[in-house]
């Protein structure tokens, strides 16, 4: 009668712990695969166009973090994502070679703009070049405002200035340490230049009195990759899940969708894949 009753009640305990242990894995949600990324690409609002898709075909949810692209290659490079989406070739291929980054992958590009006001007081608009108009904005002392954050925006910004010789500095040469959009807005407010991405441009353009000065050209080519955080380095990072977010950026689905994406009739991104071009 005994063993009876403690073998029911050890019945009744085991399915109660697996049912406990079903309902905590239901109430714990889909796995989460962290992504740093710029604050240009989230300005845009691109990622909340782009990832809906994935996130419902793979059972993952894309936790994004937005900061500066210099801050995003330290994050992936310490382990504290699993992946990272940015627009600095140059720095993303030096953290390659560091061993931090594998699986590097071209995704899209747009352009970077030279913004300034609509009196254009340096006469910008009508140099030759992105690099004559740095120049004339350098000699008419004219109000240019930096991101000053080492994003990649901030980066192309200063070999921008080296190629053309100067370096920038003095009272007209304004540093604010912020993201895309707010240094948009304080640079409309001053009646500064700057120079932005041309997709955070487009998608505050309604809110914004500043006119583009320059035209594309191969300088101000913008082009962004994604790369999965080395596991040799970081073996607790989610690697698998992070190559499956790659591979689906640059499948046809996922370059489709990149080339479908508008603000205000325009494409603000151009896919990398010749398949969707």
């Amino acid at each position: 009668m005994l063993i009876s009753l403690l073998r029911r009640t050890l019945s009744v305990a085991i399915v109660t712990m697996l049912a406990c242990g079903f309902a905590s894995a239901a109430q714990a949600g889909p796995e989460v695969l962290r992504m740093a990324t710029t604050t240009s690409t989230q300005n845009s609002g691109l990622l909340d166009y782009l990832l809906p898709p994935f996130e419902q075909s793979s059972g993952l949810r894309v936790h994004v973090i937005a900061v500066g692209t210099g801050k995003a290659l330290r994050m992936g490079a310490t382990g504290d994502v699993d992946l990272v989406m940015v627009h600095a070739p140059r720095a993303e291929l030096a953290w390659v070679k560091k061993g931090a980054f594998v699986m590097r992958r071209t995704l899209m590009h747009n352009y970077f703009v030279l913004l300034g006001p609509p009196a254009d007081p340096a006469r910008a608009a009508g140099a030759d070049g992105i690099l004559a108009a740095l120049r004339q904005i350098a000699a008419a002392g004219a109000n240019f405002i930096s991101r000053g954050d080492n994003s990649g925006t901030h980066s192309k910004e200063m070999e921008l200035w080296e190629a053309a010789g100067i370096e920038p500095e003095g009272s007209w040469y304004q540093e604010v340490g912020q993201g895309m959009g707010r240094t948009l807005i304080i640079a409309n407010e001053r009646l500064g230049y700057l120079l932005s991405d041309e997709a955070t441009f487009l998608a505050f353009g309604s809110q914004l009195e500043l006119k583009t000065l320059s035209k594309r050209e191969p300088s101000l080519r913008n082009t962004y990759s994604a790369m999965a955080v080395n596991p040799k380095r970081h073996p607790h990072v989610r690697h698998r899940e992070a190559v499956r977010l790659i591979e689906w950026l640059i499948s046809p689905q996922g370059q489709r969708r990149i080339s479908q994406y508008r603000r205000a009739g325009r494409a603000l991104f151009e896919p990398d894949s010749p398949a969707v071009r």
